[in-house]
């Protein structure tokens, strides 16, 4: 199986090079023979997306829409709103750059299948995701 590979876009105004290197950082230990997209959008967009799809009229910071279609080369697609991610990074105490693979793990655990409606899913996917993260050098502080 080969890694998986993503697809960045940037419907922003920042300068996502030093993103893109994280990325590949976090992502280089999976396999997956498919891919998928990490689309960052600015606060207005994700909220219209969370309001159009999760019908929250609330700005978020990570959504996910996996792909249903079996036979399609993508896993689905990961919204991340790179500004909701630097006020995360400040209110939790750590760095932007653990902030961002966080959500980006995070957003990938749930195009998987992975959820945290209930105690049991939480401390899994939380412990799926923190090995990624531990991987990357990317630890919670």
């Amino acid at each position: 199986m080969r890694l998986v590979k993503i697809n960045l876009h940037n419907q922003t105004s920042e300068d996502i090079k030093d993103i893109k290197k994280l990325l590949k950082k976090v992502f280089r230990p999976i396999k997956n023979k498919k891919n998928m997209q990490i689309i960052f959008v600015s606060q207005e967009e994700i909220k219209e997306l969370n309001k159009n799809y999760r019908h929250i009229d609330k700005s978020t910071d990570v959504l996910s829409f996996p792909n249903d279609d079996e036979t399609d080369t993508s896993i689905g697609d990961i919204f991340i709103s790179i500004e909701q991610a630097r006020l995360q990074a400040k209110d939790y105490g750590h760095s932007f750059e653990r902030e961002i693979g966080f959500l980006a793990v995070h957003g990938y655990l749930h195009l998987l299948g992975f959820d945290h409606h209930t105690k049991p899913e939480e401390e899994f996917m939380t412990e799926a995701q923190e090995k990624i993260l531990r991987k990357a050098k990317l630890e919670r502080k």
